[in-house]
């Protein structure tokens, strides 16, 4: 499985594994990873989600589409150009061990 390093707004980190196919955002709730809030459980409808992908995943995560670009716009803490929504970043092998950074609010 491939796994998800979290840095946590509190700068603990969790080494989480996630299922093929499952979200960053589903596999940090059910973890339990602090400060992925996630009120719209994955429908991109809020930005409780937001996460800081590190550089050297950027490429492999993608870049996001209008409407996340949209919401990111609308997210609490600051956006970067490293700013994404978990919900909205599916793990795959390629992405084993990517790093992301918890927005210290949501």
């Amino acid at each position: 499985m491939p796994k998800i390093v979290f840095t946590c707004p509190d700068g603990s980190t969790r080494v989480v594994e996630a299922r093929e196919g499952a979200s960053i955002m589903e596999a940090g709730t059910k973890s339990g990873v602090p400060g992925i809030v996630a009120e719209c459980g994955g429908a991109m409808a809020c930005a409780t989600c937001h996460v800081y992908v590190a550089d050297a995943f950027l490429a492999k995560a993608g870049e996001p589409d209008d409407f996340e670009d949209e919401m990111l716009d609308d997210a609490v803490a600051e956006r970067t150009a490293a700013s994404r929504l978990s919900c909205q970043i599916r793990m795959t092998d390629q992405l084993d061990g990517i790093e992301v950074t918890v927005a210290p609010e949501q």
